[in-house]
Protein backbone atom coordinates (compact mmCIF):
# COMPACT_ATOMS: atom_id res chain seq x y z
CA UNK A 1 0.00 0.00 0.00
CA UNK A 2 1.21 3.24 -1.02
CA UNK A 3 2.36 5.45 1.97
CA UNK A 4 1.68 8.55 2.86
CA UNK A 5 5.06 10.35 2.92
CA UNK A 6 6.40 13.30 2.07
CA UNK A 7 9.77 13.48 0.16
CA UNK A 8 11.15 17.23 0.18
CA UNK A 9 13.10 18.42 -3.11
CA UNK A 10 16.63 18.47 -0.69
CA UNK A 11 15.74 14.72 0.46
CA UNK A 12 15.09 13.70 -2.81
CA UNK A 13 18.51 15.52 -4.15
CA UNK A 14 20.48 13.69 -1.82
CA UNK A 15 19.22 10.42 -1.82
CA UNK A 16 18.54 10.32 -5.53
CA UNK A 17 15.27 9.74 -7.63
CA UNK A 18 15.26 6.36 -7.15
CA UNK A 19 15.38 5.53 -3.71
CA UNK A 20 12.99 8.71 -3.13
CA UNK A 21 10.43 6.98 -5.48
CA UNK A 22 10.78 3.40 -3.74
CA UNK A 23 9.61 5.52 -0.65
CA UNK A 24 6.37 7.20 -2.26
CA UNK A 25 5.99 3.43 -3.51
CA UNK A 26 5.94 2.16 0.07
CA UNK A 27 8.80 -0.39 -0.74
CA UNK A 28 11.48 1.16 1.85
CA UNK A 29 8.82 3.27 4.25
CA UNK A 30 7.73 1.46 7.32
CA UNK A 31 4.35 1.28 8.19
CA UNK A 32 4.84 2.30 12.16
CA UNK A 33 7.67 4.24 13.56
CA UNK A 34 8.50 6.59 16.11
CA UNK A 35 8.40 9.77 15.18
CA UNK A 36 11.85 11.39 15.14
CA UNK A 37 10.49 14.58 16.64
CA UNK A 38 8.06 13.98 19.79
CA UNK A 39 9.08 10.61 19.84
CA UNK A 40 5.37 9.19 19.58
CA UNK A 41 4.32 6.56 17.49
CA UNK A 42 3.28 7.10 14.17
CA UNK A 43 1.85 5.39 11.07
CA UNK A 44 2.65 6.52 7.48
CA UNK A 45 0.12 4.01 5.90
CA UNK A 46 -2.74 6.83 8.10
CA UNK A 47 -1.23 9.93 8.29
CA UNK A 48 1.21 12.31 6.53
CA UNK A 49 4.87 11.77 7.24
CA UNK A 50 8.02 13.90 6.48
CA UNK A 51 11.31 12.14 5.64
CA UNK A 52 14.18 13.65 7.21
CA UNK A 53 17.59 13.18 6.57
CA UNK A 54 20.28 13.00 9.30
CA UNK A 55 23.58 14.28 7.51
CA UNK A 56 26.88 13.58 9.28
CA UNK A 57 30.35 13.86 7.82
CA UNK A 58 30.51 10.38 7.01
CA UNK A 59 26.94 8.47 6.94
CA UNK A 60 23.43 9.99 6.89
CA UNK A 61 20.60 8.68 8.67
CA UNK A 62 17.00 8.35 7.39
CA UNK A 63 14.66 9.27 9.76
CA UNK A 64 10.55 9.71 9.95
CA UNK A 65 8.57 12.38 11.63
CA UNK A 66 4.41 12.97 11.66
CA UNK A 67 3.95 15.52 9.21
CA UNK A 68 2.79 17.83 11.47
CA UNK A 69 5.53 17.97 13.87
CA UNK A 70 8.57 18.60 11.05
CA UNK A 71 8.55 19.19 7.44
CA UNK A 72 10.37 16.78 5.14
CA UNK A 73 13.61 18.04 5.16
CA UNK A 74 17.72 17.81 5.38
CA UNK A 75 19.70 18.27 8.63
CA UNK A 76 23.25 18.83 9.11
CA UNK A 77 24.54 17.08 12.42
CA UNK A 78 27.82 16.11 13.50
CA UNK A 79 29.49 12.79 13.23
CA UNK A 80 28.62 12.16 16.98
CA UNK A 81 25.34 13.19 16.87
CA UNK A 82 24.46 11.23 13.82
CA UNK A 83 25.45 7.91 15.73
CA UNK A 84 23.68 8.83 19.10
CA UNK A 85 20.93 9.40 16.27
CA UNK A 86 21.08 6.53 15.18
CA UNK A 87 20.66 4.76 17.85
CA UNK A 88 17.53 6.40 19.09
CA UNK A 89 16.30 6.18 15.86
CA UNK A 90 17.89 2.56 14.75
CA UNK A 91 17.66 0.83 18.34
CA UNK A 92 16.70 -2.89 18.51
CA UNK A 93 13.90 -5.11 20.26
CA UNK A 94 16.33 -5.30 23.50
CA UNK A 95 16.76 -1.82 24.05
CA UNK A 96 13.50 -0.58 23.14
CA UNK A 97 12.50 -3.11 25.92
CA UNK A 98 15.42 -1.79 28.56
CA UNK A 99 13.85 1.22 30.66
CA UNK A 100 16.53 2.93 30.72
CA UNK A 101 15.37 3.64 26.60
CA UNK A 102 12.13 5.04 27.71
CA UNK A 103 11.84 8.53 25.91
CA UNK A 104 9.46 11.43 26.86
CA UNK A 105 6.60 11.94 24.07
CA UNK A 106 5.35 15.51 24.56
CA UNK A 107 2.51 16.55 23.32
CA UNK A 108 1.07 20.45 23.32
CA UNK A 109 -2.50 21.53 23.54
CA UNK A 110 -4.92 24.29 25.16
CA UNK A 111 -7.00 23.58 28.27
CA UNK A 112 -10.04 25.54 29.52
CA UNK A 113 -10.28 26.52 32.76
CA UNK A 114 -12.61 28.93 34.43
CA UNK A 115 -13.54 29.57 30.50
CA UNK A 116 -10.02 30.87 29.45
CA UNK A 117 -7.67 29.15 27.23
CA UNK A 118 -4.45 27.85 28.77
CA UNK A 119 -1.29 26.53 26.47
CA UNK A 120 -0.36 22.97 28.03
CA UNK A 121 2.17 20.19 27.45
CA UNK A 122 1.44 16.38 28.39
CA UNK A 123 4.38 14.67 28.87
CA UNK A 124 4.03 10.79 28.79
CA UNK A 125 7.53 8.03 28.26
CA UNK A 126 7.12 5.21 26.02
CA UNK A 127 7.89 2.84 29.15
CA UNK A 128 8.02 2.56 32.04
CA UNK A 129 10.91 5.12 33.93
CA UNK A 130 12.96 3.32 36.56
CA UNK A 131 15.08 5.13 39.76
CA UNK A 132 18.11 6.04 38.53
CA UNK A 133 20.53 3.56 39.99
CA UNK A 134 17.74 0.71 40.35
CA UNK A 135 17.34 -2.40 38.55
CA UNK A 136 13.62 -2.98 39.25
CA UNK A 137 10.79 -3.10 36.95
CA UNK A 138 8.78 -0.80 38.52
CA UNK A 139 7.65 2.73 37.16
CA UNK A 140 8.90 5.77 39.39
CA UNK A 141 7.89 8.54 36.97
CA UNK A 142 5.59 9.98 38.82
CA UNK A 143 7.35 9.38 42.77
CA UNK A 144 10.59 10.93 40.56
CA UNK A 145 8.13 13.98 39.39
CA UNK A 146 6.23 14.48 42.65
CA UNK A 147 10.07 15.00 44.72
CA UNK A 148 11.04 17.46 42.40
CA UNK A 149 7.76 19.40 43.32
CA UNK A 150 5.22 18.33 40.40
CA UNK A 151 1.43 18.12 42.42
CA UNK A 152 -0.83 15.21 42.58
CA UNK A 153 -3.64 16.32 40.58
CA UNK A 154 -6.60 14.29 41.52
CA UNK A 155 -9.04 16.56 38.71
CA UNK A 156 -8.90 19.34 36.76
CA UNK A 157 -10.19 22.29 38.20
CA UNK A 158 -7.75 25.01 38.68
CA UNK A 159 -4.44 26.57 37.36
CA UNK A 160 -1.76 24.40 39.13
CA UNK A 161 0.88 25.76 41.33
CA UNK A 162 4.04 27.06 39.76
CA UNK A 163 7.12 25.22 39.70
CA UNK A 164 9.95 27.61 40.38
CA UNK A 165 13.40 27.25 39.17
CA UNK A 166 11.89 25.13 36.37
CA UNK A 167 10.87 26.71 32.43
CA UNK A 168 9.86 25.87 29.37
CA UNK A 169 11.68 27.31 26.12
CA UNK A 170 10.17 28.69 23.33
CA UNK A 171 12.05 30.04 20.57
CA UNK A 172 10.69 31.80 17.26
CA UNK A 173 7.45 30.40 17.74
CA UNK A 174 8.92 26.67 17.94
CA UNK A 175 8.94 24.66 21.36
CA UNK A 176 13.18 23.48 22.51
CA UNK A 177 12.68 22.19 25.67
CA UNK A 178 11.56 22.05 29.64
CA UNK A 179 14.50 22.95 31.53
CA UNK A 180 14.81 22.20 35.18
CA UNK A 181 17.14 24.00 37.80
CA UNK A 182 20.80 23.00 37.62
CA UNK A 183 23.13 21.50 40.24
CA UNK A 184 24.21 23.75 43.17
CA UNK A 185 22.03 26.42 41.33
CA UNK A 186 23.64 26.69 38.35
CA UNK A 187 21.97 27.77 35.14
CA UNK A 188 18.90 25.40 34.29
CA UNK A 189 19.67 22.21 32.37
CA UNK A 190 16.73 20.55 30.23
CA UNK A 191 14.70 17.95 31.79
CA UNK A 192 13.40 17.03 28.06
CA UNK A 193 15.30 18.66 24.61
CA UNK A 194 13.68 18.59 21.34
CA UNK A 195 15.53 16.36 19.04
CA UNK A 196 14.38 18.99 16.32
CA UNK A 197 12.50 22.27 17.75
CA UNK A 198 8.42 21.38 17.45
CA UNK A 199 6.36 23.95 16.20
CA UNK A 200 3.01 24.66 18.28
CA UNK A 201 0.14 26.04 17.02
CA UNK A 202 -0.71 30.01 16.57
CA UNK A 203 -3.18 29.62 19.08
CA UNK A 204 -0.91 28.02 21.84
CA UNK A 205 1.66 30.45 21.34
CA UNK A 206 -0.59 33.23 21.62
CA UNK A 207 -1.61 31.60 24.89
CA UNK A 208 1.52 31.51 26.13
CA UNK A 209 2.73 34.64 25.46
CA UNK A 210 -0.33 36.33 27.24
CA UNK A 211 -0.06 34.07 29.80
CA UNK A 212 3.83 33.86 30.10
CA UNK A 213 3.56 30.11 31.51
CA UNK A 214 2.87 26.84 30.57
CA UNK A 215 0.97 24.10 32.46
CA UNK A 216 2.83 20.75 32.40
CA UNK A 217 0.70 17.49 33.12
CA UNK A 218 2.51 14.22 33.24
CA UNK A 219 1.35 10.79 34.02
CA UNK A 220 3.05 6.95 33.07
CA UNK A 221 2.82 5.25 30.16
CA UNK A 222 -0.02 4.35 28.52
CA UNK A 223 -2.38 6.85 30.54
CA UNK A 224 -3.18 9.23 27.70
CA UNK A 225 -1.69 7.99 24.51
CA UNK A 226 -1.79 10.18 21.58
CA UNK A 227 -5.06 12.16 21.34
CA UNK A 228 -5.69 13.57 18.03
CA UNK A 229 -8.10 16.08 19.29
CA UNK A 230 -7.56 18.59 22.05
CA UNK A 231 -11.28 17.43 23.22
CA UNK A 232 -9.70 13.97 23.64
CA UNK A 233 -6.59 15.01 24.79
CA UNK A 234 -8.48 16.37 27.58
CA UNK A 235 -11.01 13.65 28.43
CA UNK A 236 -8.00 11.13 28.33
CA UNK A 237 -6.31 13.66 31.21
CA UNK A 238 -9.39 13.92 33.29
CA UNK A 239 -9.11 9.98 33.33
CA UNK A 240 -5.80 10.05 34.34
CA UNK A 241 -5.60 12.36 37.16
CA UNK A 242 -9.20 10.35 38.28
CA UNK A 243 -7.44 7.33 38.26
CA UNK A 244 -4.60 9.10 40.21
CA UNK A 245 -1.99 8.79 37.24
CA UNK A 246 -1.40 12.75 36.75
CA UNK A 247 0.89 15.11 38.56
CA UNK A 248 0.77 19.36 37.17
CA UNK A 249 2.83 22.19 37.77
CA UNK A 250 2.75 25.44 35.98
CA UNK A 251 6.02 25.86 34.45
CA UNK A 252 7.24 29.89 33.66
CA UNK A 253 7.95 30.68 29.72
CA UNK A 254 11.37 31.31 28.53
CA UNK A 255 11.53 33.37 25.54
CA UNK A 256 8.69 34.43 23.23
Amino acid sequence: MPRMLEVSDEVRAEIGDEEADRLLAGENAPGGYDCTSCRTPGDSEQERTSTVLFVGDETAVLAFAHATCLPSQVVQVTEEQLQGAARSIVGDSAARAAPEQAVLGVTSGLILLSGELHPALVVEPTAPIARPGTTGVGDDFLPLLIEQGFMPLPQINSVPPVLHGWSILLAMGQLHAILQPGVSAGSPVAWWQAHQALQVADAWRAAANKHQQVLMFAAPVGSIGRQPREDLLRDALDKAAANGKLVAATLPLAGT
